[in-house]
């Protein structure tokens, strides 16, 4: 399937692919991205001699798990209303440090993407460029290094998950960026190909043609801590 990529699922012209860490969703003509590689592969796997594919959605280069693409114009759009007016479901897994409480919550905010950087900070109210951010999280389990949480996203702003946790003393593992400073996954030499403890695990969306629901699960990379319940 080409360097890092498998397909979790495929009807018609949706098709949802792991995406390994360091790789950037989407990048100008000439540099590897998740969308090269699927073109590619569908290319090669379809004899064709170039295929449309829509990106409706995207997830941070040192992520992980899974994103759903589409291979026409008119199921781009259509699964991109779905992102817009928050129809799709995005579970992610997260290992974060310290203890975080209470064990379930919601964590608000106002997150503004900063110009030309690629970061994002919590602002206050007041801030007009601002915009809201809002996750759900549980606690799955509590270790040395801090807890393993189930978030579930209701709304999807530049470094959401990263930027809102370690806002609240809770850095992503790996995550140097936002404070981390604690290595996770393997430590390649180039910075931008390392991972952080971020994982896409699920997505839950209304399939364009058929109308059903469908949910994709991401299984874990092989580098993430034991789970006491299990991947």
């Amino acid at each position: 399937m080409g360097p890092g990529l498998t397909i979790l699922y495929e009807e018609g012209p949706c098709l949802v692919v792991w995406k390994p860490a360091g790789v950037l969703t989407q990048a100008p003509w000439g540099i590897d991205s998740l969308e090269v590689r699927v073109r590619a592969m569908l290319r090669a796997r379809d004899a064709l001699a170039d295929v449309y594919l829509g990106v409706p959605h995207r997830l941070d280069r040192p992520a992980t798990g899974a994103i759903l693409l589409a291979k026409d114009l008119r199921t781009t759009r259509k699964l991109g209303a779905q992102f817009e007016h928050r129809k799709v479901r995005k579970v992610y897994w997260a290992c974060v440090a310290g203890p975080v409480s209470p064990q379930s919550g919601t964590w608000e905010d106002h997150v503004y993407k900063i110009p030309g950087e690629p970061r994002a900070e919590v602002v206050g109210l007041g801030h007009p460029e601002g915009r809201r951010a809002i996750l759900h999280y549980r606690v799955m389990q509590a270790a040395e290094w801090g807890c393993w949480l189930e978030i579930e996203l209701e709304t999807g702003r530049t470094h959401q998950v990263r930027v809102q946790a370690a806002s609240r003393g809770h850095p992503l593992l790996g995550d140097r960026q936002y404070g981390s400073a604690v290595p996770f996954g393997p430590q390649e030499e180039d910075r931008r190909l390392r991972a952080i403890a971020l994982h896409a695990r699920s997505l839950t969306f209304r399939h364009p043609l058929t109308h059903q629901l469908v949910t994709v699960t991401a299984p874990l990379p092989e580098y993430w801590p034991p789970l006491a319940a299990g991947d």
